[in-house]
């Protein structure tokens, strides 16, 4: 009992240690990254620590695993370096023990990641998308500053609002855009006395609305433009391909409508939440496996390429989600899971495969 809890002990600081690196370290370069969106008018400023805050149990639902699989690596390969599994071992601590005892603290973890991929991580980004759906919070135009030209779209769409009021609407609205690297492109010149972002939960989409106004196309420097005029034109906004908004929407769906639904993104997007809370105890049996190491090499030896078997299962995985949203089947990504269990189990009782199929000189 008194070992269980030495081990339990040892594990979980490590991994919450790992995981607090990793967390600073993913929660940087993703913040750094939406920062970026939101300087270019793609986010509203004042919504993206809301957005981050949300998005916090999507960071920890792929961070406590790898905390977990790197953390078992430096607790176990510091009782070998330190010659105290040895002892240990002495005193009866067989492999299938040690996977017991490591069990515990995995199957801890293992209900956390549980618990953040099927329902803390999905209301999360149910919250972002309720944010990102606002009207004012449309990308591209939204960053209009009244009485001011604004450039985007690297000067290929130049837009203008004359006044807007506490309501978002837009008055004496101009607006230029044209296909970049191409001067041959007609143009387009739209002025309207109105217009408003608006959310059309129908299509799940948000557009531009302009009412009462004209629209002009032609090539600049050359006649014969043609004029259009209208009561109302509405222009869906895009959404940037691997922006928050572009990526949020799938993951926002609970977890039971997904279940519900035949569809081949929902599928992928269900099996990869289940795949998560699957990965960790097959992670730490990998772990127990390729933590075995002695005084000599050190507690840092079999660390590479431990990171390495856990990076091609990490990947695996996504690829198999990848090819079940193109309309592969689901037991792809059983078919990883299961070739790294039988990986696991092989890696655990190598030398006692070895010394079984080795041929003696006699033989």
């Amino acid at each position: 009992m008194r070992v269980l809890r030495y081990l339990t002990g040892d594990i979980l600081s490590h991994t919450l240690a790992v995981s607090v690196v990793l967390f600073l370290v993913v929660f940087s370069g993703r913040f750094i990254k939406y920062l970026a969106e939101a300087a270019v008018g793609d986010l509203p400023s004042e919504i993206l620590f809301p957005l981050m805050l949300y998005k916090l149990p999507s960071f920890f639902e792929l961070i406590l695993p790898l905390g977990l699989f790197v953390g078992l690596l430096l607790s176990l390969g510091r009782l070998y370096a330190d010659n105290e599994m040895v002892v240990l071992k002495a005193c009866g601590l067989s492999p299938e023990r040690l996977v017991s005892y490591v069990m515990l603290p995995t199957l801890t973890i293992t209900i956390l990641v549980a618990s953040l991929s099927l329902l803390l991580a999905p209301a999360g980004s149910a919250r972002a998308q309720a944010l990102l759906d606002q009207p004012h919070a449309a990308d591209a135009l939204h960053q209009l500053v009244e009485g001011r030209f604004k450039k985007q779209r690297d000067g290929n769409l130049v837009s203008y609002a004359e006044r807007i009021d506490d309501a978002g609407v837009m008055y004496n609205v101009f607006i230029t855009q044209r296909k970049a690297g191409n001067s041959a492109t007609p143009a387009l010149v739209t002025f309207a006395k109105e217009g408003q972002f608006l959310y059309d939960q129908e299509v799940d989409r948000r557009y531009l609305e302009l009412r009462d106004g004209t629209q002009y196309r032609g090539i600049p420097g050359q006649p014969g433009y043609e004029a259009v005029s209208f009561e109302r034109y509405g222009e869906l906004i895009p959404e940037i391909e691997g922006s928050l908004r572009a990526t949020v929407r799938i993951d926002a769906i609970p977890s039971q409508t997904l279940w519900r639904s035949d569809t081949p993104a929902a599928r992928a997007a269900l099996t990869w939440r289940l795949s998560l809370p699957i990965l960790v105890p097959v992670i730490a049996i990998i772990a127990v496996a390729l933590s075995r190491t002695d005084a000599r090499r050190g507690r840092y030896a079999r660390l590479g390429p431990a990171l390495l078997v856990f990076l091609v299962y990490f990947v695996a995985l996504t690829q198999s989600r990848s090819a079940i949203e193109a309309g592969g089947s689901v037991w792809m990504i059983c078919g990883v899971h299961l070739t790294f269990i039988v990986l696991a189990f092989v890696l655990l009782n190598w030398e006692s495969l070895r010394m079984r199929f080795s041929v003696s000189p006699h033989g």
